[in-house]
């Protein structure tokens, strides 16, 4: 499970500071009556700077030259890599790339010096500045400072245990946060959204973790990037939900999920090559474009027994060519 800060190493991370061919890929039919739907929107594809593999790791130049060969035009950036954002920037920019998004999460999970939203705004908008980004995304909500993972205990398992014992609290912090570094990163120029996952949509009393985010924070100051993955998992249709989300929906996480992962609210994720899945990307797009997105992000998990480049390539060439 590949999103956010790197999922597995962002969970490990409370953990440690709270303790081929396009016919090969489809599985639905394309529609002929309209044309793609990147073309015709004139949007690029983008992708999740970490699925490229190693490279992103160790080679930031030969990364980004991988990931404009195959095509995609955008990304979106999990952590800096250890890197610096010029170094990032000037690779992006020789290239060809833009970098569109950093994920920064809502605590500091390397102590005081690491990056987070709570981060002195002059140090996020210089570092967005400098990586040309205009989007600072929350990868998940706040977690509970109680938060203790049992022995033997899944790291998935123990923050959804958490979060549940909290209730609505937790979620009214989470947008109290997102107001404020809104308000503070606004007038520097960089824009706050929040990445929902699954969990968001679980009951707490009356409502919703989602319903609490949505209706608590500023439409003026905090947007939305939609992961219509963890929208699906959540037992909600994604078209729907995207029509309801209309106006605040800026960026969207394009995961596809396998036909038989059951629905639910366990952090748990099965994403597969871009168009093998149960999700109708034909309807998908338009619908996000119809809220407000501007940046569609690939992130998948599986590569079908090729390697990880063959397998953003079936994604690409499943999205570039798809007609919605």
């Amino acid at each position: 499970m590949q999103d956010g800060l790197n999922r597995r190493s962002m969970l490990l991370g409370f953990a440690g500071a709270g303790c081929a061919a396009l016919a090969g890929c489809a599985t639905r039919p394309i529609s002929a009556s309209s044309s793609p739907f990147f073309e015709r929107t004139g949007l690029p594809i983008g992708l999740q700077f970490g699925e490229i593999g190693d490279e992103a790791g160790r080679d930031a130049d030969a990364a980004f030259a991988k990931i404009a060969q195959l095509g995609f035009r955008e990304v979106e950036l999990s952590n800096l890599f250890g890197r610096k954002p010029e170094e990032l920037a000037r690779a992006a920019r020789n290239a060809g790339v833009k970098i569109a998004s950093l994920h920064l999460p809502l605590m500091a999970m390397g102590g005081p010096a690491s990056l987070s939203m709570n981060s002195e705004p002059a140090r996020i908008a210089d570092i967005m500045g400098q990586l040309e980004a205009r989007w600072a995304i929350a990868p998940i909500l706040m977690i509970p400072r109680t938060f203790r993972p049992v022995a033997g205990e899944p790291m998935e398992t123990a923050i959804g245990r958490a979060v549940a014992a909290a209730g609505e609290d937790i979620w009214k912090e989470t947008a109290d946060v997102l107001n404020t570094r809104g308000a503070a990163l606004k007038p520097l120029g960089v824009g706050v959204a929040y990445h929902n996952h699954n969990l968001d949509f679980r009951p707490v009393g009356k409502t919703t973790g989602w319903d609490i985010l949505w209706s608590q924070t500023d439409p003026g100051l905090v947007h939305f990037e939609i992961d219509v993955g963890w929208v699906d998992l959540a037992g909600i249709d994604p078209v729907a939900f995207l029509e309801k989300s209309s106006g605040r929906v800026r960026l969207v996480h394009v995961r596809d999920i396998v036909s038989d992962k059951p629905r639910g609210f366990d952090i748990s994720m099965d994403s597969p090559i871009v168009g093998t899945g149960r999700l109708d990307w034909a309807r998908i797009l338009p619908a996000a474009y119809r809220a407000g997105a501007r940046h569609f992000i690939v992130e998948q998990d599986a590569v079908d027994g090729g390697s990880r480049t063959d397998a953003l390539n079936r994604s690409f060439q499943y999205l570039s060519h798809l007609n919605a």
